[in-house]
């Protein structure tokens, strides 16, 4: 199956029939960003139905991310988990990770640091 895309200005969204990665242009999840992402994945989730297996987070680009990017990251993660899906996060950076750690939000994903674990999680 071709991978599906879809691209805004905050992010981009590829789906190839099981795995959805989520990426965020970064370097900011914040206030602004963060209602207008969600609006723009909600719809592609629920496309994606119980075909989605894994919801990848890539958060490479991101250096800083607010409390309303750290709930609409737990409201996707959510999402995936509704569908039985797992949501992975994929390059998150080492103060987003400790914050993560600090909140508990840790707890709700898998992550993968290198590309290796992150194909290894999407068993390819």
């Amino acid at each position: 199956m071709t991978p599906q895309s879809k691209k805004t200005a905050l992010l981009e969204i590829t789906f190839d029939g099981s795995i959805m990665i989520v990426k965020p242009a970064g370097p900011n999840v914040g206030q602004r960003e963060a209602p207008i992402m969600k609006a723009d994945i909600d719809p592609e989730v629920k496309a994606a139905g119980k075909a989605l297996k894994i919801m990848v987070m890539d958060l490479s680009s991101v250096q800083f991310m607010s409390s309303m990017g750290l709930g609409m990251i737990i409201d996707m993660r959510n999402a995936a988990a509704q569908l039985g899906a797992t949501a992975v996060l994929f390059g998150v950076n080492k103060d987003l990770r400790s914050l993560l750690a600090m909140m508990k939000i840790e707890k709700l994903y898998k992550f993968a640091d290198t590309a290796a674990q992150l194909q290894s999680l999407c068993g390819r």
